[in-house]
């Protein structure tokens, strides 16, 4: 947003000793970011109001060879291509030595006496896009020689020769650019009025708001009325209004207006033709540039039809306005040629039901104004801010219009701002219906001189907070230590004391609030042991295993769920998703990873391990108490490999991290996982994860190799780990390795043969070890052969042949209890 800093003082007095600088640093502390600041006075210089005293075309050409008055005893030659140049007009003169506007910060362009067609040209007579003030090129701009300007700042007169013609079009100017969505909650201030409020507000200067923003003074006594319904409406008015839902639009008021000689368009360069260029828009037509400029003022769209042609679209003599949400597929063709399909997101304004516009964001090629408008139906209303972000998003309209709907227009400046078009466009007001059926009741809010002061820390007596506030047009009464404050429809981010509390720091300045140190003690926070297990979780995986961490989105689609085996039916579906590929929160972590593995490995990357900790939420889980979905911490781990490789990284991270777990047969787990080739983990009796080998079909699907995953649930975990580093022994002592085959029944698992291996080992004082399965043999259906693979070593010496055959002995001694055979 462009904000002319001319334009503010209008409605401001800036004191001299607050200089542009200083006045910006006060509005981004204080208000909005000021993202910079455009200096127009440099790119207007050596530009010259003028009158054309001689023109004559050269043969053979389409120039014109023109002699102009600047101001000075001698006339000037200029030769033009312009085909609406004549004797006796106002131009504008950019003189040799000057740089054409439409170049300046570019390749600026620097003007120079030269020749054409045998005649020098000094200079040139400018159009509209050579001064960038609009895109015309068919012809210069022509001057009012009627036009009054203040020539010192108080004096009027009219514009002669010689004058310069940045200061007659306020053109020594700076702009501010705004950042738009540091006031994403501030509607009042995208417009200029209100904008320069909040200016008068941070100089603790009062603000005089214009008179029409208050009460309107358009129409004759008489000519208004309420009806049945307590809607107003002038006593003769043929149209109809039918709002179909208060929460799409709260307010609809518009008005007919009949055309005369005073509302055609000027051939004239005007002040508001140079309000909108600075703001980045530019005229189009006296109706169209009113609405567009009242927009700019008030932060107020406003949008105009040909009244004939909307009568005529919607087919009978009694017109009616119906806004109504838009029917999915519903066609309509835009201003700007375009036919768009609406959702039932979007609004539409329609002339008995069929669609002429698209509410808050463009108006319909059906009822555009043109040259043959005579009579116009101007439109001012309120539509519903969540609407209009998603047609904004669906059908790319960044229209100035929309930009301000976006931020919820209140209601109550609709008739105002309407009325006030109807002055401007000086035609004759010939019906006019208010029709307001969401407007909500103001409440009174009560803070007290107490409360603010000991919140901001500050001690502004009363009268200060009072005047301060007033500036900006907020009215409070004050009973004792307490202001009230009545809500108003122009501010409706003020609902509660402690919105007063902020406004009031915020124009008197956070950074005067005096700096002191706490009262009270500091006292260190308990750390977060869910927290530190993450963190160590983190340390294990990454730093001693090589795992990598990723981050994945927590919403995902029913496809990726359908794909991993899950049922999308269990999951928490997302309303306003922000694709279809993020519709539902997911209930694992392990379908994200696979995604991510596919990815690794299309890249090139081999045998490596991804993690993730994250949230998870089911249907089963319920809801809190705040009726929210519950939500649960988990760890996921997929690795390139088969179900032993997964087993070891959890085996390893939970020994380290103090805990030995208990893995049992899979009986019911993730629809992912392999039955044979997985188990459930536990601790104690509970059950905390789960680990395996992925389904053939489920690495089918993502076209995966051998995949093996764990997850576990942090918060069961939590309870039972102990957030350590586990002490990682080594022996300088020569290790020994053995291979060990047993025969079990088919029933015994390899976690029971494997317990009474550890159990023995662990007997053995300074003995370090690791066990590793090596693979599982089954030809009789009532017996197999699992095989290990042993190595370890003391801490105090090298072992002896003797003390090894112990060791072997020992185990295979335990081994046997479970009816195992050597093998």
């Amino acid at each position: 947003m462009k904000i002319s800093l001319n334009e503010i003082k209008k409605y401001v007095e800036i004191p001299a000793t607050v200089s542009t600088d200083e006045l910006v640093k006060l509005i981004g502390s204080r208000l909005v970011e000021v993202e910079g600041t455009i200096d127009l006075t440099p790119k207007y210089q050596g530009i010259y109001i003028v009158k054309v005293v001689e023109c004559e075309p050269i043969e053979g050409t389409h120039l014109h060879l023109c002699q102009i008055d600047a101001g000075d005893a001698n006339l000037v030659q200029v030769v033009c291509g312009a085909p609406n140049v004549h004797k006796g007009m106002l131009a504008a003169w950019i003189s040799p030595g000057s740089i054409v506007p439409q170049t300046y910060g570019a390749e600026d362009f620097k003007l120079e006496v030269r020749p054409l067609r045998g005649y020098d040209s000094h200079g040139m007579l400018a159009a509209a896009d050579e001064l960038d003030l609009g895109p015309d090129h068919e012809g210069i701009v022509e001057i009012d020689p009627d036009m009054t300007w203040l020539a010192d700042g108080k004096t009027s007169r009219k514009v002669q020769p010689g004058d310069v013609f940045a200061d007659v079009f306020e053109l020594n100017d700076i702009i501010l650019d705004i950042e738009n969505k540091s006031l994403t909650h501030r509607p009042d201030c995208f417009g200029l009025i209100g904008f320069a409020r909040e200016v008068a507000g941070i100089l603790g200067q009062k603000f005089h708001e214009p008179e029409f923003l208050s009460h309107e003074t358009v129409f004759p006594e008489g000519f208004l009325e309420y009806d049945e319904h307590e809607q107003l409406r002038s006593k003769s008015c043929p149209i109809a209004i039918k709002i179909t839902d208060a929460e799409l639009c709260p307010r609809y008021t518009c008005a007919v207006v009949e055309m005369n000689d005073a509302t055609t368009d000027s051939k004239y360069l005007t002040l508001g033709d140079v309000f909108l260029a600075k703001a980045g828009m530019h005229g189009i037509s006296k109706i169209v540039d009113v609405s567009n400029i009242l927009m700019l003022h008030t932060g107020q769209p406003l949008h105009t039809f040909d009244y004939d042609k909307f009568i005529a679209v919607g087919g009978i003599n009694q017109p009616k306005v119906i806004v109504r949400a838009a029917e999915d597929g519903e066609e309509l063709q835009l201003l700007d040629g375009k036919t768009i399909k609406c959702t039932t997101n979007d609004i539409l304004i329609t002339s008995n039901n069929v669609p002429v516009a698209l509410a808050g964001a463009m108006g319909g090629a059906s009822t555009e104004i043109d040259a043959s408008t005579k009579r116009v139906l101007i439109e001012s209303a309120s539509f519903s801010l969540y609407n209009l972000r998603k047609t904004q998003m669906h059908h790319g309209i960044f229209s100035e219009a929309i930009t301000r709907f976006t931020k919820g227009i209140p209601t109550g400046g609709t008739y105002n701002v309407l009325a006030e078009a109807v002055r401007e466009l000086g035609g004759n007001c010939a019906a006019l219906r208010d029709n307001f059926i969401g407007i909500k009741d103001p409440h009174t809010v009560e803070v007290s001189i107490t409360q603010i002061n000991a919140l901001l820390g500050t001690d502004y007596s009363a009268d200060l907070i009072i005047q301060t506030l007033d500036n900006v047009g907020i009215s409070v009464q004050k009973d004792g230590d307490i202001l009230r404050y009545t809500t108003m429809n122009r501010r409706p981010d003020l609902q509660i004391k402690e919105d007063i509390i902020e406004e009031v720091g915020r124009l008197l300045g956070y950074d005067n609030i005096p700096q002191t140190f706490p009262t009270k003690p500091f006292t260190g926070a308990a750390l977060d042991s869910l927290l530190q297990l993450k963190t160590t979780i983190r340390n294990i995986l990454s730093d001693n295993l090589s795992a990598h961490e990723v981050l994945t989105y927590s919403f995902v689609s029913q496809a990726l769920q359908a794909r991993a085996g899950e049922n999308p039916k269990d999951s928490y579906q997302i309303t306003n998703s922000l694709s279809p590929e993020l519709q539902c929160f997911r209930q694992s972590l392990i379908p994200s990873l696979l995604e991510k593995t596919y990815d690794n490995l299309k890249a090139g990357h081999k045998d490596f391990a991804l993690y993730e900790l994250n949230q998870v939420s089911t249907k089963k889980d319920g809801l809190t108490d705040e009726k929210v979905p519950v939500m649960r911490n988990h760890l996921a781990l997929v690795t390139t490999g088969d179900y032993y490789q997964a087993k070891a990284y959890l085996e390893q991270l939970l020994q380290r991290l103090g805990h030995s777990p208990r893995f049992a047969p899979l009986k019911q787990g993730a629809p992912y996982f392999e039955p044979v080739h997985s188990a459930t983990i536990y601790s104690g009796n509970q059950v905390v994860g789960i680990v395996g080998e992925l389904r053939a079909s489920v690495a089918r699907n993502f076209k995966l190799p051998q995949t093996s995953a764990f997850e576990i649930d942090l918060d069961l975990l939590e309870s039972v780990v102990q957030v350590v580093r586990a002490e990682k022994k080594f022996s300088r002592f020569p290790s020994v390795e053995r291979d060990l085959t047993f025969k079990v029944p088919a029933a015994t698992t390899y976690q029971e043969i494997g317990a009474a291996i550890t159990s023995v080992l662990d007997g053995q004082p300074d003995l370090i070890y690791t066990l590793t399965p090596s693979s599982i043999y089954q030809k009789d259906p009532n017996a197999k052969n699992l095989s290990f693979h042993l190595q370890f070593a003391s801490l105090k010496q090298t072992l002896t042949g003797e003390q090894i055959s112990d060791i072997i002995d020992a185990v295979v001694n335990q081994v046997q209890t479970l009816g195992a055979e050597v093998v």
